[in-house]
This record gives structure tokens, sequence and C-alpha cells, in this order.
């Protein structure tokens, strides 16, 4: 993912709420939502490239995100790629700040990442850049790019507010994420962020969502957590021009429990 925002504990119905797209060379060949093979119990989109994946959850209640990190310095020619990551979380039985805390150990064996990673009672960040570390979360609404946690980025900003306004009045639906995130307009030059990209690409990639021929939002993701166990999904896929090409949903009840937080 390349824009995300995670409400964490407070909503009274869900205890997650995210929503978020998937930014990308169109060119890059993926497959859209669904139940994976191998190894089994995962939902997510595919990248058909490396093999992992942007954002995905399992059965039995998990939920793992990741995004690239922006800047100088990030990239490890060579290096793993960081969709694998969270398969190897979800298909895995470590608590979530567990896994935080090994994957910092390691993390520089990566190019720069951020990662979220949720296992039905915690909520844990995790940056590689620009030193390794994991945190859990306190409930709160959070947004995530290409930089850290709360990188006060404007599109991070602008979906982060509208998404606090849903909160606020009520309005929340995956139809209302869905329109908050299809945001074309770029921030102001002012504005604009320094990540090492000329200033017309740094223009382009400045709006939460992305049309371009070569590099754009490929597809967006909403993930409803409810406090009974229930976790729905919906994916919409996009063309080069912006128009939605696909959309999935699916919803099943995990295998576990929730836990209550803390």
């Amino acid at each position: 993912m390349c824009l995300l925002v995670a409400a964490y504990e407070l909503h009274p119905v869900y205890r997650l709420i995210l929503a978020g797209h998937r930014d990308e060379f169109h060119a890059r060949p993926a497959a859209a939502l669904g139940w994976w093979d191998e190894p089994s119990g995962i939902l997510a989109g595919r990248d058909l490239e490396a093999g992992g994946t942007w954002l995905g959850v399992s059965r039995d209640g998990r939920l793992g995100v990741v995004t690239n990190f922006r800047g100088e310095g990030s990239t490890r020619p060579g290096a793993p790629s960081r969709g694998l990551l969270i398969p190897e979380f979800l298909r895995g039985i470590e608590q979530a700040d567990t896994f935080g805390d090994h994957l910092a150990t390691r993390a520089g064996n990566y190019s720069g990442f951020n990662m979220l990673a949720f296992d039905g009672s915690a909520l844990v960040y995790v940056a590689s850049q620009p030193q390794p570390v994991s945190r859990q979360l306190a409930p709160g609404l959070y947004g995530l790019s290409n930089h850290l946690l709360d990188t006060p980025w404007p599109k991070v900003v602008r979906t982060r507010e509208r998404i606090r306004t849903m909160l606020d009045d009520g309005r929340m639906s995956p139809a209302s994420l869905f329109a908050a995130l299809k945001d074309r307009q770029p921030a102001a030059d002012a504005d604009l962020p320094s990540t090492g990209l000329d200033q017309a690409l740094e223009r382009l990639v400045s709006a939460p969502f992305i049309v371009s021929k070569d590099y754009g939002t490929r597809c967006s993701t909403v993930v409803l957590i409810d406090r009974k166990g229930v976790i729905r999904v919906e994916e919409r896929t996009y063309s080069r021009d912006g128009e939605t090409t696909g959309r999935t949903a699916m919803a099943f009840h995990t295998t576990r429990m929730p836990r209550p937080p803390g």
C-alpha cells in the first residue's frame, strides 16, 4: 500500500477500520483479492512478480499491511521482497508485538518499509527507517504513506481528516471510505514533500489517488474487523485512467474469538 488510514478502537462496532491504496507500475502483474491456495488461510491480492502482497488478512483474524519507505538510502539492491513479510506474519503464530520485535532486528535486510500488524489483540507498527523500530499502538486514528507513521504529507492529512469526520458524524461505510480515497487533487507545490523525486513526479504522487499512464493507484481496499470476530474485506481495482475495473467483497468469521485489547 502507498496510502492508508487505520482507525483503531475508535468505533462502537469495529475494532479496526482500515482503508488504503496500492500504488504501483501498471506493468507489474498482480492478482485481485482472493483466498490463497498456498499458504492457505490467507485472503489477499497477490504480487505475481515477487509472490507477496501489500495487504492481507487470515482466517484466524490477523491483518498485515506494508508500504515502501521513500527516501535517500532506502533502496537495498537484491533485497527480498517486502511483500513477503505479510504472508510470513499471517501464517505465523507469534503475537504482533513479538513478530514486530523480531522483524526490527532484521529490518536492514530489506529495502525501506513500514508495516502494520494486527493479531486480534494488538496493533503494532514496524519501521525500518531511519532506524528499525517496533511499537504497539494506542487506540487512535493513524495515517501512513511512504514515510513514517503520521508524517504530515498532504495526502495523508487530507484522507485522515476525511475519515475522522466520518467517525465523528457516524457516516462510516465501505462506500464512504472508498469515496474518501478517490481524491485526485495533488498538493500545492509549496506543500510538496521532498523525497528525491523531481518536482513533476512529486506533484503527481502527492495526490491520494494517482492517475498516470505508467504508474498509479492500482487498487483500493477497505477492511472492517468487528467486535464479534467478523472480518469484511472489499477491493476495487482500477485502470490506467482511474476507472473501476473490478469489485470484490468477502466476509467471514474468524476461527478464534477476538481478545480484548491490552
